[in-house]
């Protein structure tokens, strides 16, 4: 009756009625604007929240070794996820004490909780209850942020009642203890464990766990490590809380809140670095496979090739034994790569001693004279034109287009030996020669084809190491020898997986066949007297071995590449200056030795395949391009007689050693008809050659009229 009087008023009053309506307009459109904006809303948000239980924080990244050993983390990630099982129920019912008490009870919004929160709030004068539930915090890490609007937490109620609606329970808190931040640079309740307490979580107290669920509503304030006191007044907040709900008893929580509050601090694990070379060399191979897109979404995770055991064992000594000998060797770092020759999966990679004051990676990025290592790619690309391992030139004072190679300690058998002796005792004139048959571009394609991808030079210089290399490719080289001629690029990432698990990246080399299988073999047959018998002797490891060592100008590069089937491994010494040193390349196989002996403990013996029989390759793989020098020819050799001999290096200082009489051989001298003044050259080349056990000999020149071309300096390098 009431209504129906209005109306007839409203009739009568044609002022009142136009009122009215417009009225009744106005509202309706601010309803109805609502509704649309609501609508807008809504539909802006995910439909489906699944994608909860992957989710990373933006730009993080793992980086792991083969066995999942964590290496590194970058931004803001859980080092350690728990599953809610692996969570002790006291640290989850501490938080829910303090943080949403009707966990089980609401869909996501607790209506009740924030009419209780308010009055709370009210009452006390200041913020000491807060209305999110742990739903809603859950939705704003995963898609909001922590501006404080309307707008914002309208999304978060959507969200969260999606969440609830599309996940258990479990999940949901599974999810948020593994995500919460706590402070200290601290995310998860995990990491919280080790940077407030350095325990594993089910070794944490009950005010231990009450302490960490008190951090959760204002990390900068209520962390214990920046405000003790405030710390310990959230805690035994908790505590109470954990009373009332029933989750401990009154006596419990008096005893906890009575206790002190105890910290042993420990850096974030997260922060913490292995393999730190290794780790960058991967870091900077990132942006070939993952777009900037997939990097900046986060949960990037890259399962690398790395042998996590055998690289701590590699860092230990390499550092060790550059303290050790570099002191008196006047060297002052170290590198070692080991790889898999079978697939190039790199194993081990120790760019330096010190990553914290030199970031320079020495595996990949130092540019070296690999000295005589380089010969075995001289006396490969021999082998495979038919050359035999017996094929044998002269060892004498060597002159060729006005280019003097010189032995070590100027010494030389005046006589004819085969190449594999030479390449077993590293006789420099020798690998000259050999050089010379076989040609430039045989040799420089066949290295390119093994693995080698700096820039060698047409010299004749380059058969001792002249042309620059770096440890890797020089190393996954050698890895081709040992695969049976087949070269398999070096890589270290075995693939990249997104936040979902999808994978991004996998590796896919294909198979080259870089070298004859048989000449592969006879060029193995031959390093393997290096190590058995020659300059290699410091690598035996009680098992089959290849391998050669070098040496460059004035000791400047100390090197030692060898193998078994199953590994390949390459070690490199010197100073980053390129300063001389007085160290030897037989350091360098010591170390190698060292690493090995560790590697292979749990590696079967195997043993390398047998060379032809005559050895000499069925058909010739490669064509020789001879070189035709303008000049080249001997000095003849004259035998004299010493009881000593004393042998001089020229270069910014002079040592001399001298050999007891057991190990005695001669001096060897140039008789000359003119007696020019002697040039001393600062690339002279040295040799790693072990005394033998017969008097060497002296040279005489047969050609008094070029005397000035033999003392032009020399230009090469071991």
């Amino acid at each position: 009756m009431k209504s129906v009087s209005i109306v007839q008023k409203l009739r009568s009053n044609p002022r009142s009625l136009r009122k009215f309506v417009i009225g009744l307009t106005i509202g309706g459109g601010a309803i109805a604007f609502l509704g649309i904006q609501w609508y807008k809303l809504e539909s802006s948000l995910p439909k489906n929240v699944e994608e909860v239980i992957t989710y990373a924080r933006p730009e993080t990244l793992t980086i792991k070794a083969s066995d999942e050993t964590v290496l590194a983390e970058f931004g803001p990630v859980t080092h350690e996820t728990l599953k809610l099982s692996e969570i002790p129920p006291l640290i989850q019912e501490a938080f829910i004490a303090i943080e949403d008490s009707r966990y089980q009870k609401h869909q996501g919004v607790d209506y009740q909780g924030i009419v209780r929160a308010a009055f709370a709030n009210l009452k006390a004068g200041k913020l000491v209850e807060g209305g999110s539930t742990i739903t809603q915090q859950l939705a704003r890490i995963v898609y909001l942020d922590q501006q404080r609007s309307w707008e914002r937490k309208i999304k978060e109620f959507i969200i969260a009642q999606r969440i609830e609606s599309q996940l258990t329970k479990e999940q949901i808190l599974e999810k948020y203890l593994n995500l919460v931040y706590l402070g200290s640079g601290a995310y998860g309740i995990a990491d919280a464990a080790h940077v407030y307490f350095s325990k594993p979580i089910d070794q944490l107290t009950l005010p231990e766990m009450a302490t960490l669920a008190g951090i959760t509503p204002a990390p900068s304030l209520y962390s214990p490590l920046e405000n003790t006191e405030a710390a310990k007044v959230r805690r035994d907040l908790v505590l109470t809380r954990m009373a009332e709900e029933g989750f401990i008893s009154v006596s419990e929580a008096e005893i906890a809140i009575a206790s002190e509050l105890k910290l042993q601090a420990s850096p974030p694990q997260r922060l913490a670095r292995k393999a730190p070379y290794f780790v960058e060399y991967i870091q900077k191979q990132l942006p070939n496979y993952v777009s900037p897109e997939q990097l900046q979404k986060g949960g990037i995770v890259v399962e690398t090739t790395l042998n996590a055991e055998w690289q701590e064992v590699a860092e230990n000594i390499i550092k060790k034994q550059v303290e050790r000998y570099g002191k008196w060797q006047r060297f002052e770092q170290g590198a070692l790569v080991a790889i898999n020759p079978y697939n190039g999966a790199i194993k081990v990679m120790v760019g330096g001693t010190e990553f914290e004051d030199n970031q320079y990676n020495r595996v990949t990025q130092a540019q070296r004279q690999p000295g005589s290592t380089f010969k075995t790619f001289v006396y490969a690309a021999a082998i495979s034109t038919g050359m035999t391992p017996y094929k044998a030139y002269l060892d004498a004072p060597y002159i060729v287009d006005g280019y003097q190679p010189k032995n070590y300690g100027n010494k030389y058998r005046g006589s004819h030996i085969p190449i594999y002796q030479a390449l077993t005792s590293s006789v420099n004139v020798v690998a000259v020669q050999a050089l010379i048959d076989t040609g430039w571009n045989p040799i420089i394609n066949l290295a390119k084809k093994m693995g080698i991808e700096s820039e060698l030079k047409s010299t004749y210089s380059l058969a001792l190491g002249a042309s620059e290399v770096n440890l890797l490719e020089l190393t996954s080289a050698y890895g081709t020898l040992a695969n049976q001629g087949i070269h398999q690029q070096s890589y270290g990432i075995n693939r990249i997986l997104d936040s979902e698990g999808n994978v991004i990246y996998r590796p896919k080399f294909p198979n080259e066949k870089a070298i004859d299988p048989d000449a592969a073999n006879i060029t193995t047959w031959m390093l393997r007297k290096v190590v058995n018998n020659g300059t290699g002797i410091p690598a035996q490891i009680g098992r089959p071995v290849a391998g050669k060592t070098g040496t460059s100008d004035q000791s400047r590069d100390l090197w030692f590449i060898g193998y078994i089937p199953q590994l390949v491994t390459g070690v490199w010494l010197g100073n980053d200056d390129n300063k001389p040193t007085y160290g030897t390349s037989g350091i360098a196989a010591a170390i190698w030795r060292s690493f090995m002996l560790e590697a292979v403990k749990e590696m079967p013996i195997e043993t390398f395949n047998s060379p032809p029989g005559k050895l000499t390759v069925k058909e010739a793989s490669l064509e020789a391009e001879p070189i035709k020098p303008k000049k080249s020819y001997h000095q003849k050799v004259i035998t004299t007689s010493a009881s000593r001999s004393t042998r001089t290096r020229t270069s910014q200082r002079t040592y001399r050693r001298s050999y007891s009489r057991r190990r005695s051989y001669s001096n060897t001298r140039t008789r000359r008809t003119t007696t020019p003044k002697r040039t001393t050259s600062t690339s002279t080349v040295k040799n790693n050659t072990p005394a033998i056990n017969k008097a060497p000999k002296a040279v005489q020149k047969t050609t008094p009229s070029v005397a000035p071309v033999l003392n032009k300096p020399s230009k090469s390098k071991e």
